[in-house]
């Protein structure tokens, strides 16, 4: 039995959850997600907490059962705190802006890159070396920041990008010149 599936998610207060089915919405004070779930897991709500069961004991049920419930704890934390990444901007010149919802950065290209946020992300930029992409699906807030550090990820030899706060970035030696 996975330790992790057979743990019900707690429902806080000011949180409303419907299960149809496989379909689950989750809403709360900070907005709402909604995510279809595979027919193999079984989601019902109890009391105040959500139930996830496996109909069998074969290893594609067991791989389902605790990212299931993983999946709905962020759901439901989503809706209630939200998620936050952190990017930081490394290099002479580099910097962030915001120009209404866009993010603006100017990178090193002959232009700058403009990026929009999908539908329920927003952007807060800080400081001109700081980005903080915020929204209530784990899922998406990832996929936004990884797209955004796409644009210039961090080199390994000057350490100039676009990196999350705290990665480590492997410095490699340069050339030496000749004597």
């Amino acid at each position: 039995m996975s330790r992790i599936g057979k743990k019900p998610v707690p429902i806080p207060a000011g949180v409303n959850v419907d299960v149809d089915g496989t379909v689950v919405r989750v809403s709360g004070p900070r907005g709402q997600v909604e995510r279809s779930f595979h027919e193999r897991v079984i989601i019902s709500k109890r009391d105040n907490t959500l139930v996830v069961e496996r109909q069998s004991d074969e290893d594609f049920d067991r791989a389902l059962h605790g990212t299931v419930r993983a999946i709905l704890a962020n759901m439901v934390q989503g809706v209630t705190a939200g998620f936050q990444k952190s990017l930081e901007i490394v290099g002479t010149g580099y910097r962030a802006s915001k120009a209404g919802n866009k993010l603006v950065l100017t990178v090193g290209f002959s232009h700058p890159v403009e990026m929009d946020p999908p539908p329920g992300i927003e952007f807060d930029v800080p400081s001109t070396t700081l980005i903080n992409v915020r929204g209530v699906d784990k899922e998406l807030v990832g996929e936004v920041a990884a797209r955004i550090r796409r644009v210039r990820p961090p080199e390994p030899y000057q350490g100039k990008g676009i990196r999350y706060v705290g990665e480590k970035v492997r410095r490699k030696a340069g050339k030496t010149g000749k004597k």
